[in-house]
């Protein structure tokens, strides 16, 4: 039986303000939905991946904006995703090189970071 991981929320204040920023970032916008008045949920994912992100309005996220600095994400060139970042207009930091992988982190509006990881050469 495979577990696979498909849906992880990300807590935010401004539900357009993210998916601008996750849109700018290169996510696809996959829904954007308001069932009923009061509840909204949109859902996006980074190219290539199998998993999505979530985020809206009255979704029942126990976790405050900002707080979400857990998700690492992998990415076949670090140089490049930083570079990439920067080019549309995200204050990341810089290659952190490390024995198991280079490093580059970045946080949302709200403040909850990302970090992108480059695995070492097997």
């Amino acid at each position: 039986m495979d577990w696979r991981i498909e849906l992880i929320f990300v807590p935010v204040t401004d539900v357009d303000r993210a998916k601008e920023f996750y849109t700018r970032v290169g996510f696809h916008p996959d829904h954007d939905q308001t069932p009923f008045e009061g509840l909204r949920f949109v859902q996006m994912t980074p190219p290539g991946s199998a998993c999505s992100i979530a985020f809206g309005t009255n979704l029942g996220i126990d976790l405050e904006p900002g707080r979400q600095n857990t998700i690492q994400v992998v990415v076949p060139d670090a140089d490049e995703a930083l570079a990439h970042l920067r080019d549309v207009g995200v204050a990341a930091e810089g290659v952190d090189e490390q024995a198991w992988g280079r490093f580059v982190t970045f946080h949302d509006p709200d403040g909850n970071r990302w970090t992108l990881q480059q695995l070492p050469a097997r």
